[in-house]
């Protein structure tokens, strides 16, 4: 690889962990705006609420963004380390082995449940209220993965977020 095209690899892994910061943060804050668990009796009396619905919507989507953007990061970080990446099973068990995620099951179980939601078009208040409150629960999840792999990015490769911009925000989280 040329000095060139590698600095522009970091550049895009750099870019990477700035975006998942940056999703991280959103997340949160559209989480906030909810009083959690959400229960379907009230789901159901609130079946109108647009700004509600919308910051549904907004979690479901930022989950999704949130657990795309880190795969990509992982992926792209696993290659600038030398480790295989034709197959993200083998992306995962290497993050596994290096403590980024606790398991590739509660991966799996992360990207089970997102895709419910995004070819389910349930009117069961209280489907709507299950898929949303482990959403939330395993949220938590991906902002520890999030961190651990921000951490072994700049330990291993001494590669950090692009810019600042979140940083500030994204280490709110775990404050």
């Amino acid at each position: 690889m040329s000095a060139d095209l590698l600095a522009e690899q970091h550049r895009h892994l750099a870019r990477l962990l700035e975006a998942i910061q940056r999703c991280a943060w959103f997340l949160h804050e559209s989480e906030a705006k909810i009083d959690w668990p959400i229960e379907a009796g009230w789901l159901g009396k609130h079946k109108k609420d647009v700004e509600l619905f919308e910051t549904l919507a907004a979690i479901n989507e930022r989950f999704a963004k949130l657990q795309d953007t880190l795969a990509s990061a992982m992926r792209h970080s696993a290659l600038l380390m030398g480790e295989p990446t034709d197959s993200f099973l083998k992306v995962l068990a290497f993050f596994e082995k290096q403590g980024v995620i606790d398991t590739m099951g509660d991966w799996q179980r992360c990207r089970t449940v997102r895709n419910m939601a995004a070819h389910d078009y349930a009117t069961d208040y209280g489907e709507i209220a299950e898929h949303f409150n482990l959403l939330h629960q395993l949220s938590d999840m991906l902002y520890r993965c999030a961190r651990r792999l921000l951490e072994l990015c700049d330990t291993l490769l001494d590669i950090r977020p692009a810019s600042d911009d979140f940083t500030e925000e994204f280490n709110r989280l775990f404050a």
